[in-house]
């Protein structure tokens, strides 16, 4: 719940959230419920600095060494990167780019990130 409020620049919240004891990485369900809470949020993870894309990016690279589905999961958050205002399309797409350019990303990952930006 902390993770999809509409407080502004909760993704600071959500960031100290990451080393709370209950949370662990490696358990997708907890990993859906508070990276995927956080997409939920259209204030936070639309932000007009692009913050909640950075945060979304950063998480998918962490989880792609961790679990490669739960990261191909979660980065199809960005996959509707062109609906949004042009702004908002040019950070996400930048994040997308990231994402393609990390070395050693998996097949899964690569695929969903690189179809989101053909689409």
């Amino acid at each position: 719940l902390q993770a999809m409020s509409d407080i502004p620049g909760n993704v600071e919240n959500v960031r100290k959230l990451l080393n709370h004891p209950a949370f662990d990485m490696r358990n997708p369900n907890k990993v859906y419920s508070l990276v995927g809470g956080f997409c939920g949020s259209p204030v936070n993870f639309h932000a007009k600095d692009g913050s909640g894309y950075k945060f979304l990016g950063e998480m998918v690279v962490q989880l792609d060494k961790i679990n490669p589905p739960v990261a191909s999961r979660t980065v199809s958050a960005l996959s509707r990167w062109r609906r949004f205002d042009e702004t908002r399309q040019s950070l996400a797409k930048a994040q997308l780019e990231m994402i393609i350019a990390t070395n050693g990303l998996s097949e899964n990952v690569f695929e969903i990130a690189s179809k989101s930006l053909a689409a």
